[in-house]
């Protein structure tokens, strides 16, 4: 099989052989949920339960609150003990807390859905939407707002991420060792509810084993399973539609301008799920590793179960954490405390050592350039770094500092160590706070 990719790009040490050959398990009984009503890019949802309220297994607790939204449904059947603000991955939200009766009650609501082949897509769609489902390979947002481009924007081609490029994670390989076909209904399904006819699975070449899984899976279908060169940020949307259908998204754009769709593998299983059992989206999986963990597991749990309990699952601490990240080392976010819940976007708990997570003094620019040749959106990040690191907002988007992917190469390959995603990350935010002034 011929290997496609992309230009730049990084080889960061894998760092998977902790939990790539372990099968996922089970925790699904936690005491008390704490689930957040913002778990997705966009508006928070509306509390639809009160404190003292019965609820049960996929029951509807937060309502969507704009189109940009997701639903939120109980990932456990109990009592609601409070509706309050706590500490997420997202700040200071409103979280729906349940403490679960240990019944696993099933609302009424949850049943198989018709025949996806049968329905039309604004059904197949409105479904999605129901369900609560966003992207969740890590971005959060909201699958059913991707399935609805504007009339003048045609698709023709959906691609899934297999590709699961980021460090340590190792929780959609298992998924596509594990459930191939669910994965690969999910994608006819998405296929379907945009009408299109192409659809790729892009897998990177260190997983062997899943192109082999997710190939025999596809057989018979008219999914294409495509193997990729193994090198990050390859799972990157417009990195990924490159490798897998030579269309580039033009600068300032989306995926839909390219005619492109593309979601996780683990979505498209959600999906499956949602259709078979007529489940909204409550649980998923993911990697609990790093050195700080000792037994480190590929997790399947229900939303709003605190990271300190899926790390006790893993037998707890291996002497004090430096750091706790959400995500993966490149891309993922730093947490405060272990005492927050875990949410749909919640693709690995990475628990670092001091010496893992020891951060290198920075040293001045030595203009290698090394930065600019590994930058897979074609940028100059140490220009857009110093124009950030002088405040001077309108330079740094000059050089197009809205294309950044926040993929962190740049940082990672600097022999100087400077801040360059990190100032970078600050002048995007402060570029769109002015552009909605």
């Amino acid at each position: 099989m011929g290997l496609l990719s992309f230009k730049g790009g990084i080889h960061p040490p894998h760092s998977k052989k902790l939990t790539e050959h372990l099968p996922i398990v089970d925790y699904l009984e936690p005491k008390i949920v704490e689930i957040p009503l913002r778990q997705h890019i966009g508006a928070p949802c509306e509390p639809v339960v009160e404190k003292g309220a019965q609820v049960k297994v996929g029951q509807l607790i937060g309502k969507a609150g704009s189109f940009v939204s997701a639903n939120i449904h109980s990932s456990v059947s109990g009592t609601v003990l409070d509706v309050k603000k706590r500490f997420t991955a997202y700040g200071f939200d409103v979280c729906i807390i349940i403490e679960n009766d240990m019944k696993n009650e099933y609302h009424e609501s949850v049943k198989p859905k018709a025949d996806y082949k049968t329905l039309s897509s604004k059904e197949i769609i409105d479904i999605i939407k129901d369900a609560g489902l966003v992207g969740m390979g890590g971005a959060g947002f909201p699958t059913h707002v991707k399935l609805s481009p504007p009339p003048e924007k045609t698709i023709d081609t959906v691609v899934l991420n297999g590709a699961e490029c980021e460090p340590y994670l190792t929780c959609d390989h298992r998924l596509m060792l594990e459930e191939p076909k669910m994965i690969v209904l999910g994608l006819q399904i998405l296929m379907k509810a945009l009408n299109v006819s192409n659809g790729f699975i892009g897998i990177e070449s260190n997983k062997p084993d899943a192109i082999e899984s997710m190939t025999a899976a596809a057989q018979g279908t008219n999914v294409k399973v495509v193997g990729l060169k193994t090198k990050y940020p390859q799972g990157a949307e417009k990195q990924l539609i490159f490798a897998c259908t030579g269309k580039e998204v033009p600068s300032g754009g989306l995926p839909m301008d390219a005619g492109v769709v593309v979601n996780n593998v683990a979505t498209a299983a959600t999906i499956a799920n949602v259709f078979t059992t007529g489940m909204p989206l409550i649980e998923r999986i993911c990697t609990v590793t790093g050195g700080a963990i000792k037994t480190p597991k590929n997790i399947r749990f229900k939303m709003g179960t605190s990271l300190r309990e899926l790390i006790q699952f893993c037998d707890g601490f291996n002497g004090t954490p430096e750091k706790i990240l959400l995500g993966g080392p490149m891309m993922g976010v730093a947490q405060m405390s272990d005492d927050l819940p875990a949410m749909k976007n919640t693709s690995g708990i990475l628990c670092f050592t001091p010496e893992e997570a020891k951060i290198p003094e920075p040293t001045a620019c030595i203009k290698c350039g090394k930065c600019v040749s590994v930058c897979p959106a074609f940028l100059e990040p140490i220009q857009i770094s110093a124009y950030a690191l002088l405040h001077n907002y309108d330079k740094a988007a000059s050089f197009k500092a809205l294309d950044c992917i926040e993929c962190g190469s740049c940082s990672f390959v600097c022999p100087s160590k400077r801040p360059l995603l990190a100032s970078i990350r600050v002048a995007k935010r402060e570029i769109i706070a002015r552009k909605k002034k």
